[in-house]
């Protein structure tokens, strides 16, 4: 069935645009933020080793858990459906396994509140930064509005990897199991991996995300490029400015496909030469991700439909 996964992902996508991310009670990112709740306050207090180790026992069991629940859900689906037996048994199975999908990637939200953010700043500096403060981990108050509008570009270039084409990457590879896995390793990472008292519980999730993250970090920078392959040989140079070693590619292949110079203030610059951000550059950044977003979905579905042909 090497149809099955690439038409499941276009059914997610679909379904992102027309009705958005599901109800909270039933979303699964929201449920693994609440596992992941129950641990962490109190490893976060243990001293390095412990908390190190607790940090990656509670991840290994968050990621069992969370591809269980996937494979079972993915056996059924297949045994219901029969996707094997008939063009139709193919189609519906795809629509459903793209409707169980979809709650493990946001595109059409990740957009949103990017947009939200210029429309704050609109309105006043201080609701732009109240807006990002929504979408980053830095602390947003000091912040003019071409450091607002160069923090939401680069949130929207990072996430357009960990939101979307990473997702459906792990899902070519593993089926829903694997979006599951990488959908919980970025989400630990979202909550634990910082360099504050979350260090050592997080450390095992910060560099699982890593390690999950590293080629489709590199696709989505390819994708954001696919229109401007003459930029490439700067890619990787500026991408190693910043302190990860995954982020950087989208966020530098953004700035150099828009010529445009971002960073955050005192731990890197990308394309230094490019202008400032302003009015206006949201919304393209917004659209040169959205064009990124067709070759990123060519490569998963090829790859996924090479794996099982």
């Amino acid at each position: 069935m090497p149809l099955l996964l690439p038409l499941a992902m276009l059914a997610a996508l679909a379904v992102d645009r027309l009705f958005g991310e599901p109800p909270v009670w039933a979303h699964p990112v929201v449920g693994m933020g609440r596992f992941l709740d129950l641990f962490g306050a109190r490893l976060a207090l243990m001293p390095p080793g412990p908390a190190f180790a607790g940090g990656a026992l509670v991840w290994l069991l968050g990621a069992l858990l969370s591809a269980a629940l996937a494979l079972t859900l993915e056996i059924l689906l297949m045994q219901a459906l029969k996707p094997w037996a008939s063009a139709a048994g193919l189609l519906a199975c795809a629509l459903a396994l793209g409707l169980l999908l979809k709650p493990l990637l946001a595109w059409a939200m990740l957009v949103g509140e990017v947009r939200a953010v210029e429309a704050a700043l609109q309105r006043s500096l201080p609701e732009g930064r109240a807006q990002l403060a929504r979408l980053v981990s830095r602390d947003t108050a000091a912040l003019d509005a071409t450091q607002v509008r160069e923090a939401a570009i680069e949130t929207l270039a990072e996430n357009l990897n960990d939101s979307v084409i990473a997702p459906l990457f792990w899902f070519a590879i593993a089926g829903l199991p694997g979006a599951a896995v990488y959908r919980f390793a970025n989400t630990a990472d979202a909550m634990w991996g910082y360099r504050d008292h979350r260090e050592w519980s997080g450390k095992f999730a910060a560099r699982a995300d890593d390690l999950l993250s590293w080629l489709p970090a590199r696709l989505s920078a390819l994708a954001l490029l696919a229109a401007r392959p003459a930029l490439l040989p700067r890619l990787a140079g500026q991408a190693r400015r910043t302190p990860s070693p995954n982020s950087g590619w989208p966020m530098a292949a953004m700035a150099l496909r828009l010529d445009l110079k971002l960073g955050k203030p005192g731990v890197y610059q990308l394309n230094s030469s490019g202008a400032q951000p302003g009015l206006g550059d949201v919304a393209l950044a917004c659209r040169t991700a959205a064009q990124a977003l067709l070759p990123g979905l060519a490569c998963t579905a090829l790859l996924a439909w090479g794996l099982r042909a």
